[in-house]
């Protein structure tokens, strides 16, 4: 997907674009949300990332969960869309996400270890005691989360 976006990028530089995500909510036994910090703004957000095209909003939340948390998850079910979203990445591309937001179970594969070039590291958190998140959508993505999975 890189790539995919790369070569978009070559064509309308730091134009902002609307472009399409789906991430997960895993929760612990301690009903805490798994959260990752992420390489390229170093702040907080959930595994996600943007689909491939081609590629449906679950399919999109499966494979980039296991890539940016070592987790094989099933969809358990779908919490809401977000289409109110903006981010500044630090080389100055901005986009508008579209974000589609799965409560997740995991089925397999283990945390990861180490740093990869998506995710510096893995935590539990707390839905009160939240870490510096990634923007706005995340916010408002946990809430939903958590009035979800309350309910």
């Amino acid at each position: 997907m890189a790539n995919y976006i790369q070569e978009i990028r070559a064509l309308v530089g730091h134009k902002p674009l609307i472009l399409n995500t789906a991430a997960g909510i895993l929760l612990n036994d301690q009903h805490q949300v798994l959260l990752n910090l992420r390489t390229d703004t170093h702040n907080w957000s959930l595994p996600g990332g943007y689909l491939e095209y081609g590629e449906t909003y679950a399919q999109a939340c499966v494979r980039e969960y296991k890539e940016d948390s070592g987790l094989k998850v099933d969809i358990v079910a779908p919490i809401q869309i977000f289409d109110r979203g903006e981010t500044t990445y630090p080389n100055g591309d901005v986009t508008q996400t579209i974000s589609m937001l799965y409560l997740v179970r995991a089925v397999g594969g283990q945390l990861l270890g180490a740093a990869t070039d998506e995710t510096l590291q893995l935590d539990y958190f707390d839905f009160d005691q939240l870490p510096p998140l990634m923007n706005q959508q995340t916010a408002d993505m946990l809430t939903a989360a958590q009035k979800f999975t309350t309910n």
